[in-house]
C-alpha cells in the first residue's frame, strides 16, 4: 500500500503488517452485513483451496482521492474447491470485506460434499469457476471484472455459463456495492478474457477463448473499445491476434505487455509486446525457462522492470521474472 502496509495471504488466511514485516496480524474478512466471513472447514484438510490468490497483479487504485484495494480469487484449478469472491479494502488492508460473492457452482465443490457443504452464495444464480481480472476505470468511477471458465451442464440439463463480465460501482458514503452482469457467454468468445486495463477512458483486454463451441478459429486477440460499447462486438477493435490463449496483460507508459497460456501454445514462455499502444507488435519465446505461463503482471518498479510470476505449465508456482522493455 502507499502507506507501507503489506497485506499477504496463505491459502485461507489474510495477514497485515504495518512495520515492514517485523510483525503481522491476521485480518478476518467481513461480509457485507459486518459478520465474519470464515473459510470453510475442508473435508480434505490437505486441500483447503485458494481463497485469496489472484491471477492479475494490479490491485490498488486511487478512487476519488483515496487508495482502494480490490481483487478476486483465481481458484478451483488445484488445491481444493473454494467459493469465488471479489474482495475490497478502503483502509490500507486493516479491514477487508466482500464486494461480491458468486453462487454455488455444482461443478466445483468438495469431493463427497453434501448439500450442507456447498460453497458459494446460495442466493446468487451467477456462478463461475474463478475470477480472471478486476480493474478500475477512473473515467466512470467504476470497476470491471471478468470470470471464467467454461460452459457447464446443470443438473436440470440447462446450460450454465461461467464466463461473465461485471461492472461494479462503490458508494463510499454507504459502504455499498452495486454490481451488474454485462455479458455471459460460452468459452469460445473474446469475453472469456483477462488483463483488463483502462487508458484515457478506453478499455483494453486480452482474450482467453477456448473450447469446441462456436465458430472457429477461436475468437482470440487483444481488443479495445469504449467501455460503453463492450457488449457490442461490432464496435471492438482487435489490435493484435497472438493466435493462442492470453489471460494476462498490463499497460503502462504506452507499453502493452501480454503473454501466452503455455499448455495451449507452441511457445515455451511466450510474451507479446507493443511499445506504442498497439501500433506495432512483437512476440518472444523465452525458451530457457521451459513451459511457463506468465501471470500476475505488476507495474514497473523505479528502474522500469515489470515483475511477472512464471507458473509451471499453467498455474503451479515456478519462478519470478523481472522483464524490461528495451528503449526504442
Amino acid at each position: 500500500m502507499k502507506n507501507g502496509n503489506i497485506l499477504f495471504a496463505t491459502r485461507t488466511k489474510l495477514y497485515l503488517s504495518t512495520d515492514d514485516l517485523k510483525t503481522y496480524n491476521q485480518v478476518i474478512v467481513k461480509n457485507p452485513d459486518g459478520s465474519d466471513y470464515l473459510p470453510h472447514t475442508p473435508l480434505d484438510p490437505n486441500n483447503p483451496g485458494w481463497y485469496f490468490h489472484p491471477l492479475d497483479g494490479v490491485h490498488t487504485w486511487d478512487v476519488e482521492g483515496e487508495e482502494m484495494l480490490v481483487w478476486g480469487n483465481y481458484c478451483n484449478v488445484m488445491g481444493g474447491a473454494v467459493p469465488v469472491n471479489i474482495y475490497y479494502s478502503t483502509d490500507q488492508g486493516q479491514t477487508v470485506k466482500i464486494a461480491y460473492s458468486f453462487g454455488q457452482n455444482p461443478v466445483f465443490q468438495q469431493k463427497d460434499s453434501q448439500e450442507g457443504d456447498l460453497l458459494g452464495n446460495p442466493d446468487n444464480p451467477v456462478v463461475c469457476r474463478h475470477v480472471h481480472s478486476v480493474a478500475y476505470n477512473p473515467a466512470e468511477n467504476a470497476f470491471y471484472a471478468c470470470t471464467g471458465d467454461h460452459d457447464r451442464t446443470a443438473a436440470d440439463g440447462t446450460n450454465m455459463q461461467e464466463c461473465h463480465w461485471l461492472r461494479g460501482t462503490y458508494d463510499k458514503t454507504q459502504d455499498v456495492w452495486d454490481w451488474q452482469v454485462l455479458v455471459s457467454v460460452n468459452s469460445n468468445s473474446r469475453f472469456k478474457s483477462g488483463g483488463i486495463n483502462f487508458v484515457d477512458g478506453q478499455l483494453y483486454w486480452a482474450a482467453d477463448a477456448n473450447g469446441n463451441n462456436g465458430t472457429m478459429p477461436h475468437d482470440r486477440g487483444i481488443f479495445t473499445c469504449a467501455p460503453g460499447d463492450l457488449v457490442d462486438i461490432k464496435k471492438h477493435t482487435r489490435l493484435f491476434n497472438p493466435l493462442y490463449e492470453s489471460a494476462n496483460m498490463i499497460i503502462e507508459d504506452d507499453v502493452i505487455l501480454s503473454a501466452h497460456y503455455a499448455p495451449a501454445s507452441p511457445y515455451s514462455t511466450g510474451f507479446t509486446i507493443s511499445p506504442d499502444m498497439g501500433k506495432t507488435w512483437a512476440e518472444y519465446d523465452l525458451k530457457e525457462f521451459g513451459k511457463r505461463s506468465p501471470v500476475r503482471f505488476h507495474k514497473k518498479n523505479s528502474e522500469g522492470w515489470f515483475r511477472v510470476d512464471l507458473r509451471k505449465g499453467w498455474i503451479e508456482r515456478g519462478e519470478v521474472l523481472f522483464i524490461k522493455p528495451k528503449p526504442a
